[in-house]
């Protein structure tokens, strides 16, 4: 059953994810707008915005769920030799804007990019307000990979990652899932299966099994308190101590 959200005010909850389409996997609802308020309703249900420039904005729930326990993260021998020799240095908020253009980009075989001007408008908006979140990834003064999401509650909603240079968005990932996991976090959402995230220990869990970590994990949509220090948390991944699982 597809919902349209066009004649809903910004903060309606969202219809329940089971009424989501089977084919096309998860779509539940077109229409309505990328404000604030209807994002976090959103998130906070396990729906996310995706859609290209030509269709409208379209909202996904898909079953099953890629996750990533951040606990659970595995990091191959020639990635921990990165982290620990690779010349990288990590930062977190310091170049959401850049980061978020970086990941719009076009890739080698792609025609265009989701990251449209209004979803680019939209996290920048969510930035300024404290939920939308970037990591960078720096070498040698040059932003060469990273990735931005959504921090509500204490999980990570992953939207997009980039890497202008060999193993930088891993790097990204496994700080961030380190400081997340020291700090209580115990979910990255993946959103749909790939074979990289796989290989890096994401799995796939049903929906309402997701949900259930949201209910325990999000008990606010306040900006979250706990958000890595980037005064603290930026410099050599070495000294990070990412746990090496696998």
């Amino acid at each position: 059953m597809l919902f349209s959200l066009d004649d809903t005010p910004p903060d309606a909850p969202f219809p329940e994810v089971h009424f989501a389409e089977t084919e096309p996997n998860g779509l539940l609802a077109v229409g309505g707008d990328l404000g604030r308020k209807r994002l976090l309703q959103a998130y906070r249900k396990g729906v996310f915005p995706w859609f290209n420039e030509d269709q409208p904005i379209l909202w996904w729930s898909p079953d099953p769920r890629m996750v990533l326990f951040t606990d659970a993260m595995k990091i191959p021998r020639s990635l921990r030799k990165v982290l620990r020799n690779g010349g990288f240095e990590v930062s977190f908020d310091q170049a959401f804007d850049a980061v978020i253009d970086a990941c719009a980009a076009p890739r080698s075989g792609q025609d265009g990019t989701w990251i449209v001007p209004e979803m680019r408008a939209s996290y920048r908006e969510m930035h300024a307000a404290g939920y939308a979140r970037s990591v960078e990834v720096w070498h040698d003064g040059e932003l060469v990979g990273g990735l931005y999401g959504v921090a509500l509650g204490r999980v990570f909603f992953g939207e997009s990652m980039f890497s202008l240079r060999s193993n930088a968005s891993k790097v990204a990932l496994a700080c961030l899932c380190q400081l997340l996991h020291a700090r209580g976090w115990p979910l990255i959402d993946c959103q749909v299966y790939s074979d990289h995230l796989a290989s890096l220990g994401a799995v796939e869990i049903p929906r309402r099994t997701f949900n259930r970590h949201l209910e325990a994990c999000i008990d606010s949509t306040a900006p979250p308190a706990h958000w890595p220090d980037v005064r603290q948390a930026g410099g050599d991944c070495a000294p990070l101590g990412v746990a090496a699982h696998g």
